[in-house]
């Protein structure tokens, strides 16, 4: 779909926005005359996309028009741009406030997923199609809340990452390989609003309108870098990773949580952590901007036992907040008297901080200083971030586990961690040789 601006007249300068002019060629040294052009030719660098080829169509949130949209998508062939748009940090969880399809050639598809109990209908229509999607880890947990799942996926952003490409983002990748530029402004917006604005609902159908292209033109780079495989493994592994398993003790995830000091303000905390929660949960709010973790760590050092007590800590006395004041002071009372508080610490089936390691564990300290700099020259010659080349932490627990592996052992230690194949082909080896002791 890239247009050969080339060939853009002077009459369709304002379908496509400001580029350079004449001047601005001059300034760098380029002569449109040179080039066989009009010197009155204005060359933009890239063309705004304002709007879909097809236009933008209506919000689908009754079943009969969700039942079409059903039966267009499976009427089309090819692979399937999809995209979600959420309203995190607004709302309570992650589920996606509008679902926007483009399936090969089908006009898009905007689905208000709030309308109907789940979009089973819709997944069923798209069978097993490729299912494109852009930092599709973002957005998977999304669609599987309302019983989307792909069989198999197609990540652009990923796929840019293992290209190289200095900027991964929808826009950034649009851009470099297609020459349109995608408006982005409307990325932080809440999506739970209704109706939708006109121009948030433009910004949201161009997210899938260029998608299969972007898809080619990615596979492309890769396929002449010798990367396609490698790209594909990834998605594989992201497309059949099991459900996550819920996080044990999500509130000591809590910001701040070093400043509480004991077994017993910890347990407050908890308490507060899973009031917060269940009053989010029934607002359909996010938890922070309901009550922000500083308050909780306030409230959780000081153990307030009274509501004037509670009421004077920053954070306690917005209008919502205040009427719940007797739930917050419950929480720290039954912490205060908790026959079995929780512990100040758990142990842990991860490594501990790195700074810890030299006192913990100086030889694999010294291995996995050894082992960044093996992974820092092999992901410049493979000309892509070390972090997708292998992830940090299954190298944090190799150093930890074996500072001194043989590669039989790396490959073994690798393959249990859940690294690809393709990582463990090109990382096995050199950092087997790399941490090898004559001992």
């Amino acid at each position: 779909m890239t247009k050969d601006t080339a060939n853009i007249d002077v009459g369709d300068q304002q379908a496509y926005g400001e580029g350079l002019s004449a001047d601005e060629l001059e300034e760098q040294s380029i002569d449109p005359e040179d080039l066989g052009l009009s010197p009155e030719l204005v060359i933009p660098p890239s063309v705004p996309l304002n709007e879909p080829a097809g236009g933008v169509p209506p919000v689908i949130d009754t079943l009969p028009e969700l039942e079409s949209a059903a039966a267009t998508l499976r009427s089309y062939d090819g692979p399937a741009a999809i995209d979600t748009e959420r309203a995190s940090g607004i709302r309570y969880g992650q589920r996606p406030f509008l679902v926007q399809i483009k399936r090969g050639e089908s006009p898009i598809v905007l689905i208000d997923p709030e309308a109907f109990d789940d979009l089973g209908i819709i997944n069923d229509a798209l069978g097993d199609a490729e299912w494109i999607i852009h930092a599709s880890t973002q957005d998977l947990p999304s669609l599987r809340m309302v019983g989307m799942r792909p069989t198999k996926l197609f990540d652009t952003e990923l796929a840019g990452r293992i290209a190289g490409l200095p900027r991964v983002g929808l826009g950034a990748m649009t851009e470099e390989l297609l020459g349109y530029s995608l408006a982005k402004e409307h990325s932080a917006a809440d999506w739970s609003t209704r109706p939708l604005p006109a121009p948030w609902l433009i910004y949201a159908a161009l997210d899938v309108e260029l998608l299969v292209d972007l898809r080619d033109a990615v596979s492309d780079e890769l396929r002449e870098q010798g990367k396609l495989e490698w790209a594909l493994e990834e998605f594989d592994a992201i497309c059949n990773a099991p459900e996550p398993a819920p996080k044990p003790d999500p509130w000591r995830k809590t910001k701040g949580i070093r400043q509480v000091r004991s077994a017993r303000q910890l347990t407050a905390l908890r308490n507060l952590w899973y009031e917060r929660d269940i009053l989010a949960q029934n607002k359909d709010l996010a938890p922070k901007r309901l009550l922000p973790d500083s308050a909780l760590i306030a409230a959780a050092k000081a153990m307030p036992s009274t509501v004037p007590q509670l009421q004077r800590i920053p954070g306690f006395h917005a209008k919502l907040i205040k009427r719940e004041s007797v739930r917050w002071v419950r929480a720290i009372r039954q912490a205060a008297h908790e026959d079995d508080p929780v512990p100040y610490s758990v142990p842990s089936t991860t490594p501990p901080p790195i700074k810890a390691w030299d006192h913990k564990r100086p030889d694999s300290a010294e291995s996995l200083r050894i082992a960044k700099e093996v992974m820092a020259d092999l992901a410049e010659r493979y000309a892509l971030p070390t972090e997708n080349l292998l992830t940090p932490e299954h190298l944090r627990r190799l150093c930890w586990d074996l500072p001194f592996p043989s590669e039989d052992e790396v490959v073994q230690a690798l393959n249990d961690y859940g690294a690809r194949p393709w990582q463990i082909g090109i990382v096995a080896g050199p950092l087997a040789e790399a941490l090898a002791t004559d001992d």
